[in-house]
């Protein structure tokens, strides 16, 4: 049996649906390459109707689309107060007008309406109602819609008994997080103060007087503690407002409970991200307290630059997110391992675009200069290798999900296997190729893909989500002893 024949691919896969919609803020003429904004002009003609108009025109719009969302007169209210200055102050609208130009302001946006790829795959909080040999799955989706703009989307299964596998259906209004306050780090400032080379009497000053944990209100109060004499200083204002640049890089994320985790959306919140959060690598891991956490890597991108970033929930309704320090978090495809390994956080990486390696959280929360582990090298790999997703542990040692990317940028999917106590040491490495894209997974928004952001360990199967060309997500298992006895010793 030849490596490639150990995977096998289940009928089950999940496709972009465009009905996938979520409500966003729009504002006429900012969207083309010169912005000017022609929001005062339409709140003119949208005033200038009478209030029969005005309630019959809001009446059509709630009936057309107040099923396909949740509270959406609340959001039309909320886009208002975000144009409100376009309304002349000593003017009191009623609140169906004020409603009905939040409508003008909005606009539909089909999250997955590109496509729906890069799936990770974590046991679910909730084990409820199961049978023996069942596991309740949820399953992280990069979920891309017009523009190329990424989020991060679920859906949420049923593995087992054996190789059965029961998708959950999606249905119902999305929800977009609220962004909640959070609480920040005096640490991770630090770090992202040092990257950017901001090190002068000011920022110095501010670490200087913030706790070690704090929020904006404080953040804010610490800034005004800035003596003026340093604050009259040339650089003074490029540094204030670099420590709020740095400090927006940390946020909460709040889901209503109520809410099914297929209906979550992790929507772009941050400058950073404004371009996308691409390519989740969930992993459950156990919390500092003992209980397990979720923890998920991925990539902010604001349409120039790329930066990683961290997700921390303990139920996947509450989401802290925080920025990812050090050399080894530069590029794409930080992995985490679940639990610490001889008392040191350790995490896989790709820092220089083409190498897979390890990296270790030092004592200033950043991510040290990585070890080699995995070098471009066999014929479908030439390009570049990296991982899919998060080590598994096995007895045998860390089974590490890898791709490489070969001739007309193919990828594939192989694995290897880490020292469980060493894991910058490779004991063994699959031969060939464990997943390749079949004639069936070629054509898609990105063809001649499958790439995988991390599979789990279920009764002795390694159960693989993947995405196939951008184009839909399919499901793999494979022995967990098949794989292992399959690989070769380094």
């Amino acid at each position: 049996m030849t490596p490639a024949e150990l995977a096998v691919r289940h009928e089950v896969t999940l496709a972009p649906d465009p009905r996938r919609v979520i409500v966003k803020l729009f504002v006429p003429g900012e969207d083309a390459v010169m912005a000017r904004t022609r929001a005062s002009g339409l709140v003119e003609r949208i005033t200038a109707l009478d209030d029969r108009a005005a309630a019959r025109l809001l009446d059509e719009v709630m009936h057309g689309f107040g099923s396909r969302h949740d509270e959406l007169a609340a959001t039309f209210r909320h886009h208002f107060d975000l144009v409100r200055h376009r309304v002349s102050p000593d003017r009191e609208l009623p609140d169906t007008m004020r409603t009905l130009i939040g409508a003008f302001f909005s606009h539909e946006y089909a999250v997955e309406g590109a496509a729906l790829c890069n799936p990770s795959m974590v046991e679910h909080p909730d084990q409820s109602g199961l049978s023996d040999g069942q596991l309740r799955v949820a399953v992280s989706l990069r979920q891309i819609g017009e523009g190329h703009l990424s989020s991060i989307g679920f859906a949420t299964a049923v593995i087992g008994p054996g190789g059965d596998l029961d998708l959950t259906p999606r249905h119902g209004p999305l929800v977009v997080g609220a962004r909640v306050s959070a609480v920040h780090r005096r640490d991770l400032l630090a770090a992202g103060l040092d990257e950017e080379a901001y090190d002068d009497e000011v920022s110095a000053t501010v670490l200087g007087l913030l706790p070690e944990r704090f929020d904006h209100q404080e953040f804010e109060r610490t800034l005004a503690l800035i003596p003026p004499d340093l604050l009259h200083r040339a650089t003074a204002q490029r540094t204030v407002e670099q420590l709020r640049r740095t400090i927006a890089d940390s946020y909460s994320v709040l889901f209503p409970a109520q809410v099914p985790l297929d209906r979550r959306v992790l929507w772009p919140n941050n400058p950073s991200e404004s371009n996308g959060m691409e390519d989740a690598r969930f992993v459950r891991v156990t919390g500092e307290d003992g209980e397990p956490v979720y923890r998920a890597t991925y990539t902010a991108y604001d349409g120039r630059q790329i930066a990683s970033r961290m997700l921390g929930s303990a139920d996947l309704t509450r989401f802290e997110v925080t920025p990812m320090r050090g050399p080894g978090a530069r590029n794409k495809g930080v992995a985490l391992f679940p639990r610490s390994v001889e008392g040191r956080q350790v995490a896989l990486c790709r820092s220089d675009g083409e190498t897979l390696g390890l990296t270790t959280l030092d004592g200033d929360n950043r991510w040290a200069e990585p070890v080699p582990l995995l070098r471009p090298g066999r014929t479908w790999s030439l390009i570049q290798v990296g991982n899919c997703g998060s080590p598994l542990e096995t007895d045998a040692g860390w089974l590490v999900l890898t791709h490489g990317v070969g001739p007309m940028r193919q990828y594939a999917i192989g694995a290897m296997l880490l020292d469980l106590h060493r894991p910058e040491r490779v004991v063994a490495e699959l031969p060939g190729v464990l997943l390749a894209p079949a004639e069936g997974d070629r054509d898609g928004y990105v063809p001649n893909v499958v790439y995988s952001c991390g599979g789990l360990l279920h009764r002795g199967a390694l159960w693989m989500p993947y995405g196939a060309s951008d184009a839909r997500v399919g499901f793999a298992t494979v022995g967990v002893a098949a794989i292992l006895d399959a690989m070769r010793p380094v």
